[in-house]
C-alpha cells in the first residue's frame, strides 16, 4: 500500500516475513474449516480466526511503516533541522511520522499476539496482572514452566533482539506518555550544551533498530503460529 508513494511494486514477503504470513494463513484456514464443519461450539475458532486475520494485517502494516520510514530516511542528509531546506525538512517530518508509526505498531502487534497466546494456551495472565503485554505473557510462561517448547524459542529470540527492543520501548513510552520522541534528544542536548546547535538524532541507528525489531516480530509470530498449528491439527483431523 505505502510503496505506491514511491512508485514501487507491492512487496512480496520473504524470509521470516513469508514464514510468519504462511503460518498465520494456514492457522486461519484450519480454524475456518472447524467453523464450517460445525466444530466451533464455544466460538473460539471463529474468534481466533478473526484475531489471526487481524495479526496478518498488523504485521503487513508494520512492515510498510518500516519501509516508508527507511525511504524517507535516506532523503535526509543534513546534520540539524536548521540546516535543512524546505523539501528536506518535509522529508524529515515524513520520516519522523513513519518512524513513530512503526515503533508504536510494533508493540501493538506484540501485545495483540500476547492476548491471543494468553487465551489460546489458557495462561490466565490477567490473574497475575490485569493489563498485560506480550512480554508479561512470556514471563508467565517461563515462570510457571508452561509450554516450554514454545517459551524457550520465544525467549531466545527476545534475548537476541533485547537491546533494540529496549531502545524502541523507551522511545515508545516517551512518545505516548511524555513528549514527542524526536524532541527528547533535542532537550538533552539543550541541557548539556546550551547555546550550541542542536544536532539531528541518529536516524540511521533508529532505522537499524526498526529493521531488527521487524525481524524479531516476524520471527516471534512465526514461532507462535507454528506452535498453534501443531496444537490445532489433531482437532481438525478428528
Amino acid at each position: 500500500m505505502l510503496r505506491m508513494l514511491f512508485g514501487d511494486a507491492p512487496a512480496k514477503p520473504e524470509g521470516r516475513m513469508a514464514e510468519a504470513v504462511q503460518a498465520m494463513t494456514d492457522y486461519a484456514s484450519l480454524l475456518h474449516k472447524l467453523v464450517e464443519e460445525g466444530k466451533d461450539r464455544n466460538h473460539k475458532a471463529r474468534t481466533y480466526e478473526v484475531w489471526t486475520i487481524g495479526l496478518i494485517a498488523s504485521l503487513d502494516e508494520l512492515e510498510q511503516s518500516c519501509y516508508a520510514a527507511s525511504r524517507f530516511c535516506v532523503m535526509v542528509t543534513s546534520s540539524s533541522v536548521e540546516d535543512m531546506g524546505p523539501d528536506e525538512r518535509l522529508n524529515y517530518r515524513r520520516y519522523v511520522y513513519f518512524d513513530k508509526n512503526a515503533f508504536i505498531r510494533l508493540f501493538a502487534l506484540l501485545d495483540k499476539l500476547g492476548t491471543l497466546l494468553n487465551d489460546m494456551l489458557s495462561l490466565e495472565t490477567e490473574q497475575f496482572k490485569r493489563q498485560f503485554s506480550y512480554f508479561t505473557v512470556l514471563h508467565r510462561m517461563r515462570d510457571k514452566k508452561l509450554h516450554p517448547g514454545l517459551a524457550g524459542p520465544l525467549t531466545d529470540i527476545k534475548n537476541q533482539y533485547d537491546e533494540p527492543i529496549v531502545r524502541l520501548r523507551k522511545r515508545r513510552n516517551v512518545e505516548i506518555h511524555s513528549m514527542n520522541s524526536e524532541l527528547q534528544d533535542d532537550l538533552m542536548q539543550l541541557h548539556l550544551n546550551f547555546g550550541d546547535e542542536v544536532k539531528l538524532e541518529d536516524i540511521n541507528s533508529q532505522m537499524e533498530d526498526l529493521a531488527q525489531c521487524l525481524d524479531m516480530a516476524a520471527g516471534t509470530v512465526h514461532l507462535v503460529f507454528d506452535y498453534a498449528l501443531s496444537l490445532l491439527k489433531p482437532a481438525v483431523s478428528k
